[in-house]
């Protein structure tokens, strides 16, 4: 460094604040900038043009409805800087680098890069008003085909806890609360061939999802999905016969904390005696990721937040369960599997 910068600034550098703050706070604001550029080159289609094949910057302008064709070439060259393309000027066409073919190929890489320069960031920028008593986001609302695709990189660990737990009970009719496309649904009727099961979810376009997945596993003579809110099971006679094991996965965060004693009492009702609620969800911890879901959550309409294990368990009690430990389903994380069997 003493080649490039004079011995009297250098010595100025390292006596003049905090020096490993700084370098700290420049090295997470590059961080920063490279993501939103990777989110951004994926909103504006660039990345997902150039998957189709190498194209100049007037060819991508025309691909992406973009009319200001310097400032894409600019912005191209900025993503070039990233690491997710090459080419541009004398270097010919523009094309994707192995980083960019990643992001446009890899589903769950793709959706970190748009949640988190979006989903996940946003509330920050607008904290301020929120603060202040502004109206409360919707973010949770408005992104649900995210979050879905977000989820997928525990799915691997989930479905391997939810596949021991129905092999170990070997039940003969499942539940699926807010079954989203029916994965986990599709998962329970693997590790239990002689089970029938029902999904039910409020979401119009997950049910239409979710008979997708079962028809393309072949599984449409052994389940059925609902769309209903599981409080409304009186009205459906699927629901009538009591079931051996139900699934909670990433639901009971978003309910109101006063009314989720009700709903878990709802799904105790649907259980013969004895019956399995295994339970998905991210709860209160000290990390980070934590931290900052339960703020996104309590920042959204709706009053949702996240709860600690503690409490979590002693809702399933006044529900009538009584739980067993939370399990994280990797070390160090928030998210955690817990099974609790209904009493009596």
């Amino acid at each position: 460094m003493s080649r490039f910068i004079g011995a009297p600034a250098l010595w100025k550098i390292l006596r003049t604040g905090d020096l490993r703050a700084r370098l700290r706070a420049t090295r997470d604001g590059i961080a920063g900038i490279r993501l939103h550029v990777a989110g951004a080159a994926l909103a504006a289609g660039v990345l997902d043009a150039l998957a189709a094949g190498s194209a100049s910057t007037a060819e991508l302008a025309r691909e992406t409805g973009a009319t200001d064709a310097r400032l894409l070439d600019t912005f191209l060259r900025v993503v070039a800087a990233a690491g997710l393309v090459r080419g541009g000027g004398d270097e010919g066409p523009w094309r994707l680098t192995t980083r960019g073919r990643a992001v446009t190929d890899d589903p769950l890489v793709r959706a970190s890069y748009e949640g988190f320069s979006g989903l996940h960031t946003a509330l920050y920028r607008d904290l301020g008003p929120l603060l202040a008593g502004g109206p409360r986001r919707r973010d949770i609302a408005e992104s649900g085909e995210l979050i879905a695709r977000l989820s997928g990189g525990f799915e691997p660990l989930v479905l391997g806890a939810l596949t021991r737990a129905v092999t170990e009970r070997d039940p003969r009719r499942v539940l699926d609360v807010g079954c989203g496309a029916a994965l986990e649904l599709a998962t329970m009727l693997a590790a239990a061939p002689q089970a029938e099961g029902v999904g039910v979810d409020v979401d119009a376009g997950a049910v239409e999802l979710a008979g997708r997945t079962l028809a393309s596993r072949g599984l449409t003579g052994r389940a059925r999905v609902l769309h209903l809110d599981v409080r409304e099971a009186a009205a459906d006679p699927s629901l009538a016969r009591p079931f051996d094991f139900a699934l909670l996965a990433n639901v009971l965060y978003y309910l109101p904390m006063p009314e989720r004693v009700a709903f878990l009492r709802t799904i105790a009702g649907l259980l013969a005696p004895g019956g399995v609620l295994f339970l998905v969800t991210t709860v209160s911890a000290p990390q980070f990721f934590s931290r900052h879901f339960d703020l996104l959550l309590q920042a959204q309409e709706g009053q949702m937040e996240l709860s600690d294990a503690d409490t979590l368990a002693e809702q399933l009690r006044q529900a009538g369960f009584a739980p067993g430990p939370a399990k994280p389903v990797a070390p160090g994380t928030p998210v955690v599997t817990l099974a609790a069997e209904r009493v009596g």
